[in-house]
């Protein structure tokens, strides 16, 4: 018995490999990349796609059959019959948008998603983890407040999307948030951490208008078609990771240059939305993390305000707004339009540590007779060695361009990388040559079909 338990313990000293590994897809830019369409892509054949953090202030838009799908929270994975969609810990979900945009795309097409959609919950006493706040309408309102005050005091605003992000998840670092497990477990427990949570705030913001028991008396409507979604969401993880062979994908919302410690501060979302929100949101060990895809649009966008080294705000930023159809899906904000950046998209590289890229909206740059890409930053005329962290730095660098001569003739139907035009062959060339990452898919459309698959 003692010889079996030694040979049961050595066993264990021997290195293992993980029985499944999640592949994870972030955007690498300041988001708006086409995650919504690589996820679809890669969700035709998954088990489980999941959402790790952000919340309904993402957008993805995903065409299928000529149908136009429009994600905030539900994962873009659940058009996948046979996938279970799940929203993880890290996410924080305002309740009556997930049903509502549940409603929207169900009236598109979306059928059967309550019975393949889990939402993580963990209670509270049993430590751990940060899990899945909720957005009530009153963060919300103090967002919006937030924002107007930021507007007269600096006469800046930070852009945000008004949805209540910031506001929640500055409720759960105060450790005063509610979360769903709080939702649906006793509700009058639940109704009186909420008035003292509502207190809290009509307190700071003497102007907001909260009709208590009229949130309540609805919260209360969407516990009920809440509770059979509810899951253990650590166990659900560990189980996917550790059971059967599984593929697992993770959607990133958001993108590298808007995370709250890595982004363009303050110009940022509220969230960790670089590779570590995987772990930290979901609950999976940084061993069971596999490939990690770095979304990349062919040019560069960026909603609402924050320096944009390579911003054109001339006809050619109208010119690719346009054709690009640049506007936000979740506030419909025009975006600004640039050359691409390749000293933001290789910081973002830095910190993700990406296995391959994804090339967006290729299309896009088929009418321009020139094109350039953005190699390196100087200011007063010394070459900065890196992205820098101050953005009084970073509205002042100016860009060294690479130019590139266009190809001038349509890729939309284009279906393998040797049948693009050699300038456009050459263009996707120079990006992996100088980030030292392949390019895995290059977009050339909407549709699922004109994602070319290089290898």
């Amino acid at each position: 018995t003692t010889t079996r338990s030694r040979d049961s313990v050595d066993s264990l000293r021997i290195p293992r490999e993980p029985q499944n590994k999640a592949t994870v897809v972030l955007g690498a830019q300041w988001g708006d990349e086409g995650k919504g369409k690589v996820v679809d892509l890669l969700a035709m054949d998954a088990d489980i796609v999941c959402r790790c953090q952000g919340g309904n202030n993402a957008g993805h838009t995903v065409v299928v059959d000529s149908v136009e799908y429009d994600f905030h929270l539900l994962p873009s994975g659940v058009l996948n019959k046979k996938a279970t969609s799940f929203i993880g810990n890290g996410v924080v979900i305002h309740l009556p948008g997930l049903f509502e945009e549940a409603v929207k795309n169900s009236q598109k097409g979306l059928q059967g998603w309550e019975e393949r959609l889990k939402i993580s919950d963990r209670a509270l006493s049993n430590l751990a983890l940060l899990i899945f706040c909720v957005v009530f309408n009153f963060h919300q309102a103090v967002d919006g407040i937030q924002e107007q005050l930021r507007q007269q005091q600096a006469g800046k605003n930070l852009g945000t999307t008004k949805k209540g992000i910031g506001p929640a998840y500055s409720s759960k670092a105060a450790r005063n948030g509610l979360r769903v497990c709080d939702l649906v477990s006793d509700f009058s427990v639940f109704e009186e951490k909420f008035r003292v949570l509502a207190g809290h705030f009509q307190t700071t913001y003497p102007n907001l208008n909260i009709d208590i028991d009229a949130e309540l008396e609805q919260l209360k409507g969407y516990a009920e078609r809440l509770r059979p979604l509810v899951t253990d969401g650590v166990y659900f993880m560990h189980k996917a990771l550790n059971g059967p062979s599984k593929k697992i994908l993770v959607e990133g919302a958001n993108a590298a240059l808007l995370d709250i410690d890595f982004g363009t501060y303050p110009f940022v979302t509220s969230s960790n939305c670089t590779v570590g929100g995987v772990c930290t949101g979901l609950g999976v060990p940084p061993s069971h993390v596999g490939r990690v895809y770095g979304v990349v649009k062919a040019y560069t966008t960026r909603v609402g305000v924050g320096a944009f080294p390579t911003e054109q705000d001339n006809d050619t930023g109208d010119l690719l707004q346009s054709r690009g159809r640049e506007f936000g899906v979740t506030t419909g904000r025009r975006r600004r339009c640039g050359w691409l950046d390749l000293v933001l998209v290789r910081y973002a590289h830095m910190v993700n540590g990406f296995s391959a890229i994804a090339l967006t909206k290729l299309d896009i740059l088929d009418t321009l007779p020139e094109i350039k890409i953005g190699i390196a930053y100087t200011v007063d005329g010394k070459p900065l060695p890196s992205f820098p962290a101050n953005m009084d730095v970073l509205t002042k660098v100016q860009v060294t361009y690479e130019t590139f001569p266009g190809w001038c003739c349509s890729t939309e139907g284009v279906r393998s990388f040797d049948e693009l035009p050699l300038h456009a062959q050459a263009y996707i060339r120079f990006i992996e040559n100088f980030l030292q990452v392949p390019v895995k898919w290059v977009g050339v459309g909407k549709s699922r079909e004109s994602m070319i698959k290089l290898f």
